[in-house]
């Protein structure tokens, strides 16, 4: 069992597969085209509330992204380490990353 003063993280793989790759980027590449309107907003001088609802939906299509790859990780990273016996460590890891979400 590792102390809880081991920061390192349970795994380091080289890569790993996101089982849903493409609409990930499709999500992605779509938050790209909104960041760009919200800057062409600012760039016209735009109404302050138009631009921050915008930014308040940028916001959330992050965070659907966030939660998405926190439940492939979830389903995918940490059941091959709870599997492998590195379950506590990858427990700390997880909560580590869940708490920057927290704030």
């Amino acid at each position: 069992m590792k102390s809880k003063t081991d920061k390192k993280p349970c795994h380091m793989p080289t890569a790993v597969v996101q089982p849903d790759k493409e609409a990930l980027i499709k999500r992605l590449n779509r938050i790209e085209g909104q960041v760009r309107g919200v800057a062409k907003m600012i760039t016209e001088d735009r109404y302050c509330v138009d631009i921050l609802n915008q930014v308040s939906a940028l916001q959330s299509a992050l965070d659907a992204v966030a939660m998405r790859l926190l439940e492939n990780h979830t389903h995918g990273c940490m059941q091959s380490a709870i599997r492998s016996g590195d379950g506590d460590a990858a427990i700390d890891e997880l909560m580590t990353v869940v708490r920057r979400f927290a704030r």
